[in-house]
């Protein structure tokens, strides 16, 4: 295990998913459930390959994304979040309805949004337990 920069909570995550493109890929994950490499190369935010190969090998050994077989093909793999990813849910609500208030946000998540808001705790467990499922 690597060494902490503090004790601080807050520090101690970061350390765990604070980089520039490890929530991008847990919301992908979110989204999509289950996601290859090329997926990620996919979005719209355009990561490097040796970002993304590496990020997504240190959020392996944080324990939160997984890779399990490709039911369709040996060359790849599947990333699924595991439940240290999964419990990230209300920072990532959080983090978008810290958006909301200081950004445009687009017409689809201004509605998923509006949806938290009318039960934001209910959300997030309907959420947690979709998630779980995949």
């Amino acid at each position: 295990m690597k060494s902490r920069r503090s004790d601080c909570p807050i520090s101690q995550s970061l350390d765990n998913w604070g980089d520039k493109w490890s929530l991008l890929i847990i919301r992908d994950l979110m989204t999509a459930k289950q996601c290859t490499y090329g997926d990620f190369l996919k979005a719209p935010e355009g990561i490097a390959t040796n970002i993304l190969a590496s990020r997504l090998l240190q959020m392996e050994e944080n324990g939160l994304i997984e890779k399990l077989d490709h039911p369709d093909s040996k060359a790849k793999v599947l990333y699924r979040l595991t439940g240290k990813g999964i419990d990230l849910v209300p920072v990532m609500i959080e983090i978008n309805l810290w958006a909301e208030k200081y950004f445009i946000i687009p017409a689809d998540r201004k509605a998923m949004l509006k949806e938290v808001k009318k039960d934001k705790e209910g959300f997030i467990k309907a959420g947690m337990k979709e998630l779980r499922r995949a």
